[in-house]
Parts: C-alpha cells; sequence; structure tokens
C-alpha cells in the first residue's frame, strides 16, 4: 500500500499524546508523594498539542475537507468514523483532567478515568480501521491493535519522563524504566509480527485470477501507457533497497537506541524513537501487499 504521510502523522502524533496522558494518570493513581499540579497541566497541554497536531495532519489526507463531519454520521458502521468522534472526545475530557489540576477543582482521579477509557477506545478505533481489512492479510490480525497501542504507550511514557525531568524530577526513573519495558515489549511484539507478515504467501495466484493453469505467466502491459489509480494508491513505488533502508531505520531508532538512552536522556531518546516511529509507520503500510498488486506492481 501507499503510505499517505498526513495518516502517518496523524498515528503517531495521538498515538503518543494517548501514551503521555495515561503515563500522567498513572503518574497521579500511584505516586506516594503529593506532586505539582503544574505537573499535570503542562502534561495535558502536551497531549492536547499532539492530539491537536495529528487531527490537523489527517486533514491533508480528504479530497474534502469541509465535508469530513459527514464521516461521523456513519459510526455504526465505519472504525474511521468512531474515530472521528472519539479523538474529540479524549482531547475534552484532557482538557478537563488539565482545568481541573490547574483551578483545583477536584475529582481529577474520575475525570482521569474517563479520558484513559477514551484513550482506549481510540487506540481500538484507530487499529481496527486497517486490522478489518480482511483482504489485507498483514492487517487482519490481533498483532495490528497490539502494536498501535504498545507503541503508542512506549513513545508516550518516553516523552513523560522527558517531561518529568523539568517538572518532577523525582519521577524519572520511574517513568524511564517504564518506557524501557513499554519500548522493550513494542520490539517484542513488532518483531513477531514482522516475521508473521515476512513469512505470509498471497491467497490468490496471476494463475487463478485469470483461470490459466499454465505454470509460467508472463505480463506483458498493464494495459494502459501511463500510470492509475491503481499504480498510485495500492503500492508504495519505492525500490527494495529503500524499503530495507527503513526497515533498518524502524529497527534502530524505534528500538534499538531509545533503549540505550531512555534511563538517561529520555528527551533524545523519545526525539529518536518519534522519528522511528514514522518509518515503522510507513513500513506498516508498505508491508501490506494488496491482492490487485499481484497484476500491477511489476509495471507501476
Amino acid at each position: 500500500m501507499r503510505p499517505a504521510f498526513s495518516v502517518l502523522f496523524l498515528t503517531t502524533l495521538i498515538g503518543a499524546g494517548q501514551g503521555l496522558f495515561i503515563a500522567l494518570f498513572f503518574c497521579e493513581l500511584l505516586a506516594s508523594a503529593s506532586l505539582s499540579p503544574g505537573f499535570f497541566v503542562g502534561g495535558s497541554v502536551l497531549v492536547l498539542i499532539l492530539s491537536s497536531l495529528g487531527g490537523i495532519a489527517s486533514v491533508f489526507h480528504l479530497g474534502h475537507p469541509e465535508r469530513a463531519w459527514r464521516a461521523m454520521t456513519m459510526w455504526r458502521t465505519s472504525w474511521l468514523a468512531r474515530e472521528g468522534i472519539a479523538l474529540p472526545a479524549f482531547m475534552a475530557a484532557v482538557f478537563a483532567y488539565g482545568f481541573a489540576h490547574w483551578t483545583g477543582f477536584g475529582h481529577t482521579l474520575a475525570i482521569g478515568i474517563t479520558a484513559v477509557v477514551l484513550s482506549v477506545a481510540l487506540f481500538i478505533c484507530t487499529a481496527m480501521i486497517y486490522a478489518a481489512i480482511k483482504v489485507l492479510k498483514e492487517w487482519a490480525h490481533p498483532l495490528t491493535l497490539v502494536n498501535f497501542v504498545v507503541l503508542g504507550c512506549a513513545s508516550g511514557t518516553t516523552l513523560a519522563a522527558a517531561w518529568a525531568g523539568f517538572t518532577a524530577p523525582n519521577l524519572m526513573p520511574e517513568l524511564a524504566l517504564a518506557a524501557f519495558v513499554l519500548t522493550a515489549l513494542g520490539l517484542l511484539t513488532r518483531s513477531i509480527s514482522l516475521l508473521r507478515n515476512a513469512r505470509l504467501s498471497p491467497a490468490s495466484t496471476l494463475q487463478t485470477a485469470i483461470g490459466i493453469r499454465h505454470p509460467k505467466i508472463v505480463q506483458k502491459s498493464q494495459g494502459a501507457m501511463g500510470g492509475s489509480y491503481n499504480t498510485r494508491e495500492f503500492f508504495h513505488g519505492k525500490s527494495p533497497a529503500f524499503v530495507r533502508g527503513v526497515l533498518l531505520m524502524l529497527v534502530f531508532c524505534t528500538f534499538v537506541l531509545p533503549l540505550s538512552l531512555v534511563l538517561t536522556l529520555p528527551l533524545l531518546a523519545f526525539v529518536l524513537q518519534y522519528a522511528g516511529l514514522l518509518a515503522e509507520r510507513w513500513y506498516f503500510f508498505a508491508e501490506a501487499r494488496h491482492p490487485q498488486n499481484l497484476y500491477y506492481q511489476g509495471n507501476s
């Protein structure tokens, strides 16, 4: 599939924001000592910034952004519509959480629980947009949801550790350790999905597609002299060497370098990890082989 950069930024930015908020909430829930309200207020602002940037990025993927609101009316059948509802609901809950800490209103735990539930719902909606596409076997698996959740929480917790380094230094070691564990878990789950996807074989072949059993079929033309919607939207168009380079960047920037830096330099670890997550999400789209590419990919 062709990765759309607007979707890459959408899923990675909101995922980091969701992970950051979950880390903030558990800090409030589990911290033995009272924390400054500024830690939660500033953290909530960071979550809202990340979520807003993700929402803005998503607009660039739409042919008619002015009609985006109509997508939400299909919430009964569309995971995309459910995501469009869950994201602003999550942002509203995060705003209420930060505002309650800022004003001393109280009830922050109740508001936080609501926001965590909405965060989990948003993770599910975002991941199921892809996992529900049965024809793409690389996506149609529970690991899609697992990786969205784990990688989002890993990047968000790494950012939480960096934020704590400025506002709550006593929390930084614990958050950095949590980020280390989540990143290691992400390395495990993403590695399993990469190995699984590499072993997949198409459900159909050129022979079954055209009903000819000859063992050797050679494609001479795609039926058109120029490109088409099929060659633009269902294949990334990059060379195998480029794809391997993205895979290496995925491994080193998302996992290896953050694991070596997060315990001492969490801010640098987050910057590198986010760059790696963009590569990871690009590869997520690129490794999904649409059945139509059995015909078109060779001439795209």
